[in-house]
């Protein structure tokens, strides 16, 4: 028994050796190369564009009144997260046959799917951000809606035909076999998480913060399962983001962008099935579910009952109206969404002790 302790104390003594090294590699990284990419965005002119538009078709007059000293602030910020971690992930397998890795960490089964969907996501969000650098307008809902959808199905017939996902667990209760279903429940999870980390990505280091929260989260929950790798993964994405983090506290150098929101947003999505912890991920990301559905309630309201029920959404923006300074909101919403995540964590935790 003792010898046997002493080996999974050696092998979580690895595991960590690696995550955390991740961790801070990633950190070190995206730190180092901040300052001549942003130089390079001030040379290129990529600068954020206030919307003129609010998403029922009105005008934005409050948002612009509140932010009208961001316009100008580089944006595409996110390219350094999700452009680092892609990278890292997809040389390993070159460090590993160089004997600088112990292995690789592109895996088919915990990493080639967060990876896909890390970067393509990533380039729908840079053609977004570009566009509305360039011409004053991104790209409209359906088209952006639409492409999210089709990434989000791919991805769920991956998980189903190939890695044969077909269920789902309730904590407490146990697993549900769902069929084919899995694959509308994954495009569903995919677009809602791409979607609403975009849109609570609207204060100096809200959605950055909260990232870091739910991955951080995320990969407890992959290492308590057993996916070593996934959690490194998560590690990296928390180390490249913290990073940002540093150079995004109120004024903030630069912005994530859609690159980054939608990117990081959809891959959380992507990890939550690759658990099976698709009901643990909204206390995860508590905060992305209120401020989605914040705004999705607003439109509603005002399409079919002709008045606001904020005064400006999503509910970031709406605590702004109301004259709390953006500091409060963004440490406030930080302080609930660590609440939140550890409480997940904890079901988690519950649900593998129970067995159930």
């Amino acid at each position: 028994m003792n010898i046997s302790f002493s080996i999974d104390i050696v092998t979580a003594l690895r595991h960590f050796s690696l995550i955390f090294g991740l961790t801070i590699a990633g950190f070190i990284i995206v730190a180092l190369l901040t300052k001549p990419y942003f130089k390079l965005l001030l040379k290129a002119g990529v600068k954020k564009v206030l919307r003129e538009e609010a998403a029922d078709g009105g005008t934005a007059e409050i948002f612009r009144t509140l932010h009208k000293n961001k316009a100008g602030t580089p944006t595409m910020g996110g390219v350094l997260i999700w452009l680092t971690v892609a990278l890292i992930i997809l040389l390993s397998p070159l460090a590993s046959k160089l004997g600088l890795t112990r292995f690789s960490l592109l895996n088919r089964n915990e990493t080639y799917l967060p990876v896909f969907t890390l970067i393509a996501t990533g380039l729908l969000g840079l053609v977004d951000d570009f566009l509305n650098i360039k011409c004053g307008k991104g790209l409209r809902v359906k088209p952006k809606f639409l492409w999210l959808t089709i990434l989000g199905l791919m991805g769920g017939l991956w998980f189903y035909y190939k890695l044969g996902f077909d269920m789902i667990h309730i904590p407490g209760f146990g697993n549900f076999t769902i069929g084919a279903w899995y694959v509308l429940l994954f495009t569903f999870i995919i677009v809602a998480s791409a979607n609403a980390v975009n849109i609570t990505d609207g204060l100096d280091g809200l959605a950055g913060g909260l990232i870091i929260i739910a991955f951080a989260s995320l990969g407890v929950i992959s290492y308590i399962q057993g996916l070593v790798i996934l959690t490194a993964f998560c590690g990296l994405i928390v180390g490249t983001t913290l990073a940002f983090l540093w150079f995004n506290i109120p004024p903030a150098l630069f912005y994530m962008g859609d690159t980054g929101a939608l990117a990081l947003g959809a891959t959380m999505g992507v990890i939550a099935m690759l658990t099976n912890s698709v009901l643990i991920l909204p206390f995860v990301g508590f905060i992305f579910v209120v401020e989605g559905l914040s705004s999705l309630l607003q439109m509603a309201s005002k399409k079919f009952f002709k008045k606001k029920i904020l005064r400006i959404a999503p509910l970031h923006h709406h605590f702004e109206a109301l004259g709390w300074p953006e500091g409060r909101v963004v440490m406030r919403f930080w302080i609930i969404g660590a609440f939140t995540a550890g409480l997940g964590v904890m079901l988690e935790f519950l649900s593998l002790i129970s067995g159930a």
